[in-house]
């Protein structure tokens, strides 16, 4: 049975504001005050795992261990069928330069190892999130969740942020990148993850 969340104090892994301002908004309806781990001079720690959901826990952990709280760490990006799942969780790393990420740059790469694959479109994908809540006493919940879609070349689009200028979600005729943000926010991957951790923890 999934343990409930009990606390009023809730640490978010995450040193990115959109993201902290995006959690605390879904959760403001059980009376949770939210806290990001900067505010807490929590330092970042290495994501080494080699899934979503190893990555996660790895933020979560590190951060319920420090702060004695209640911690929720978030890890995502796409998966691409025609690459056999990549980038996957090396997402952001292929956006890496010496400078700063290039999100251009990636998806330009993306498209390139499509093509170099020989694979017709249409490229199917997905953008996935996996959630993890945890406790310090060392217990965690697990959420997943995905939102399906294809790559499309050229990207379309200036909303957003990563790859979503490339990626047209099933059952839509426009990117994430045409897309408003809260639209995006309210039928995305970490929607779904979301809506899951809340009917599972919060509810």
């Amino acid at each position: 049975m999934t343990r409930k969340f009990e606390g009023d104090r809730l640490l978010v892994a995450t040193h990115n504001r959109g993201k902290l301002d995006e959690i605390a908004d879904l959760l403001k309806d059980y009376n949770v005050s939210v806290v990001g781990a900067a505010e807490m001079n929590l330092p970042e720690p290495v994501e080494d795992g080699t899934t979503f959901i190893e990555n996660a826990r790895i933020k979560a952990h590190a951060a319920a261990k420090a702060t004695s709280l209640p911690a929720l760490a978030d890890d995502s990006g796409l998966e691409i069928d025609a690459l056999d799942g990549a980038p996957g969780v090396y997402t952001a790393d292929w956006a890496e330069t010496p400078t700063g990420r290039d999100f251009g740059m990636a998806m330009q790469k993306a498209y390139d190892e499509i093509r170099a694959t020989g694979t017709p479109p249409p490229w199917t994908g997905r953008f996935c999130c996996t959630l993890v809540l945890a406790w310090p006493d060392g217990h965690d919940e697990v959420f997943p969740g995905t939102m399906p879609g294809r790559i499309v070349w050229p990207g379309r689009g200036d909303q957003g942020h990563g790859y979503d200028p490339v990626f047209q979600p099933e059952g839509y005729d426009m990117t994430f990148g045409e897309m408003d943000r809260w639209e995006k926010n309210r039928i995305s991957h970490r929607a779904d993850a979301f809506a899951k951790l809340v009917a599972g923890c919060f509810a």
